[in-house]
């Protein structure tokens, strides 16, 4: 009762403890516990009802008496009040199986008072699961690049249901039967350990059963023997398993397999032309993207295995370039009538690369081929005979692929150059000077007049230098703040003192990489 200090020393009455144990004896390397039983009090020691119990102190030791003592558990009271005969039961888990346990149990109030302990009663602890074999197990001497297993078996010992798992260290494993679950006495588990070296010493570890809130350790053993003295095999299997392959695009995907006694630890490639890199995937593995050069690469692919020994296979790739060039003439247009000398332009673009543009004339050579943009040439109309004729440009990539462009037909007049208002200044050697980020463009008129450039990203221009008024016949442009690795289109502009207007054909040029 409350205010009551005698509380604190008195003892239970009427507290019976009974320790419920089977006895066992249980064999080395598995968890003990203990189930203990007992008749909670109903009155104070004054013989006052009990109405503030609040838990019990559940003492245990293995010599002498365990009340006072450091190994004890707190037991919650389901009730402040209990009812006559009310029976209390504790499983005390972590033990050692087959040791003799003494133990006792007193009561606490809400406020912390304590009881004197029950009288003592004593069981040897059994076992709740065991493990076998017991000692330590050794697996012997196992080859590198093979492994060995042994088996162990978790066997339950008491009643109900008992969860747990198994854990081991590298280069041990567990290879089966962890986490495990018995229901009912006699329940078992069989759990594969497999040991798999890596080096030629002898290994120990721990092997860790965890169950019920208890442990049992085993001793495992084993040594790693012999060299590892065979290399990987390693073969490529896509796009194609034979030596050879005829590729038509820049790049190419490789995919094969590689195996090992040990273990493939790393697959790279390198191509003869130039360029390496590591596939991803060992056993399987892919090679992506690797850049091919036109003509022969020579793919060779390498496994490396743990042991460092390594193996190739190579494929020979040959680029094939098929697809021709496309080209036109941009200048003159068809149906220009042309006089004196004039400026033939044209474009062309290829898949790898234009190796050179050859302008005709009527089906011969208009002077000679253009092996760098801008793709022109200077036609001196004064050496051809006045009438219709036929321009075409023809252009080559690097693999000899070839494309003509449609014919441009144009009028040669310089017989009745008199009678044909050419009063425009004529545009003619056009020099150009590319760099990362700029052009200097050069050209001649053959009257004095004015210098000016329009260039841009398209045939529509949209951006133009600042106009350079003096009247001259050798004229040069800058043009600054242009974006590396990029095509430009210009052409040229140039007025005379009277105003009358000169305009090129479209040109086009590409800045320097980075």
């Amino acid at each position: 009762m409350p205010g009551k200090n005698a509380r604190s020393a008195v003892t239970c009455v009427g507290l019976a403890f009974i320790l419920s144990g089977v006895l066992l004896v249980a064999a080395p390397g598995t968890a003990g516990i203990l189930d203990a039983t007992w008749t909670a009090p109903i009155t104070n020691t004054d013989g006052s009802p009990l109405t503030d119990l609040a838990s019990y102190r559940l003492y245990y030791a293995t010599a002498g008496s365990p009340c006072p003592g450091s190994s004890s558990v707190q037991v919650a009271s389901p009730t402040s009040s209990p009812g006559p005969n009310l029976t209390m039961s504790f499983r005390l888990t972590g033990l050692t199986s087959g040791a003799l346990y003494n133990v006792a149990v007193s009561a606490v109030d809400a406020i912390g008072n304590q009881s004197s302990c029950s009288s003592i009663a004593s069981a040897i602890a059994r076992a709740e699961f065991a493990v076998s074999p017991t000692g330590t197990v050794n697996f012997g001497s196992v080859n590198l690049g093979s492994f060995a297993e042994q088996t162990f078996t978790v066997s339950s010992t008491g009643g109900g249901t008992v969860s747990g798992s198994a854990s081991i260290a590298a280069p041990f494993s567990i290879a089966s039967g962890s986490p495990f679950t018995l229901s009912g006495a006699g329940a078992t588990q069989a759990v594969t350990v497999r040991f798999t070296p890596t080096t030629t010493t002898t290994v120990s570890t721990n092997l860790t059963f965890t169950a019920g809130g208890s442990t049992i350790s085993a001793i495992v053993t084993g040594s790693g023997a012999g060299a590892v003295t065979t290399p990987p095999t390693v073969t490529i299997t896509s796009p194609t398993s034979s030596p050879t392959y005829t590729a038509t695009g820049s790049s190419l995907t490789l995919q094969g397999t590689a195996s090992d006694n040990v273990g493939v630890t790393q697959v790279t490639w390198v191509n003869s032309r130039g360029g390496s890199g590591t596939a991803t995937g060992t056993s399987s593995w892919t090679a992506s993207a690797i850049a091919l050069q036109l003509g022969s690469n020579v793919l060779a692919v390498t496994a490396r295995d743990a042991a460092g020994y390594t193996k190739t296979a190579s494929l020979t790739v040959t680029l094939s370039d098929t697809t021709p060039p496309t080209v036109a003439v941009t200048a003159p247009a068809a149906g220009t009538t042309v006089t004196s000398t004039v400026v033939v332009s044209g474009s062309a673009t290829d898949n790898v690369g234009v190796a050179g543009v050859q302008f005709k004339l009527d089906g011969a050579n208009l002077g000679a081929e253009v092996t760098t943009p801008p793709y022109a040439v200077t036609w001196n109309t004064t050496t051809t005979a006045d009438g219709g004729h036929v321009l075409t440009a023809v252009a080559r990539d690097a693999a000899g692929n070839r494309a003509t462009s449609p014919g441009v037909t144009v009028t040669v007049a310089n017989a009745n150059a008199g009678g044909i208002a050419v009063t425009s200044p004529l545009i003619s050697k056009v020099s150009l000077s590319v760099t990362l980020s700029g052009a200097t463009i050069g050209w001649t008129t053959n009257k004095p007049s004015d210098t000016q450039v329009e260039y841009g990203l398209t045939t529509f221009y949209g951006s133009w230098t600042r106009l350079d008024p003096a009247l001259v016949t050798s004229h040069s442009q800058g043009i600054n703040g242009l974006a590396p690795n990029t095509w430009y289109h210009f052409r040229m502009r140039s007025v005379d003192a009277a105003g009358n207007l000169g305009v090129s054909g479209d040109y086009k040029f590409k800045t320097r990489p980075h």
